[in-house]
């Protein structure tokens, strides 16, 4: 099989996290891509993930159950210990030996992966689909960068042209302690949870 896999704190996942899935599997013709939620990030505080890993996987779970093609993977949520891009897809290689794997990033952590924990031992595992938004870095440049990693490490990268979409987890969750409606760039049923749970509302109510 040829599996993507997507990382990430999904806090909260929207539209655009579900269009950048699509568009990997049309354009390089996988079966399935793995949604895999981060328990412990290495890249960010944990005290700047501002809901509990149990809403963040829930959330995922609804926002990908009407697309069989998607999965759930909670190998990094269900870890205490902080979670290594290296370690993670050397784990799955490892439990998965005869699947392809396709690791899937945005622009700007294909300009930082060698800064990454053990590098080279990412590349590999996977194909990297680096995902390509002109707003943050242009073709040409990203073009550049890979042909360096490529004589580095001997990487196979491939870039992932996306729509462009001006949706961040980020400013969703501003918009929600500003009392402002995130219904139309998150899936219903994700909406609906973060309402019920009362999720990204401050202390005041605001």
């Amino acid at each position: 099989m040829k599996i993507g896999i997507m990382g990430g704190t999904f806090d909260p996942i929207h539209n655009g996290h579900l269009m950048l899935g699509r568009a990997a599997l049309e354009a390089f013709g996988l079966d399935k891509v793995w949604y895999m939620p981060n328990g412990n990030p290495p890249h960010k505080d944990i005290s700047s993930i501002e809901t509990d890993v149990q809403d963040r996987v829930e959330m995922v779970r609804l926002a990908i159950s009407s697309c069989k093609e998607f999965r759930l993977e909670p190998y990094e949520a269900k870890r205490r210990e902080v979670s290594y891009s290296y370690s993670t897809m050397e784990y799955f290689k490892g439990i998965y030996p005869e699947d392809d794997f396709y690791f899937i990033i945005g622009a700007d952590s294909l300009f930082m992966i060698d800064q990454w924990v053990h590098p080279e031992r990412i590349f590999p595992t996977c194909t990297v689909l680096a995902a390509y938004r002109d707003e943050i870095n242009t073709r040409q440049e990203m073009e550049e960068k890979i042909r360096k990693l490529n004589e580095i490490y001997g990487a196979r990268i491939r870039l992932l042209v996306t729509p462009l979409v001006r949706i961040s987890s980020h400013e969703l969750r501003k918009d929600v302690r500003e009392g402002r409606s995130i219904a139309k760039y998150v899936p219903e049923a994700v909406n609906a949870y973060i309402l019920r749970k009362n999720l990204y509302v401050g202390e005041n109510g605001i």
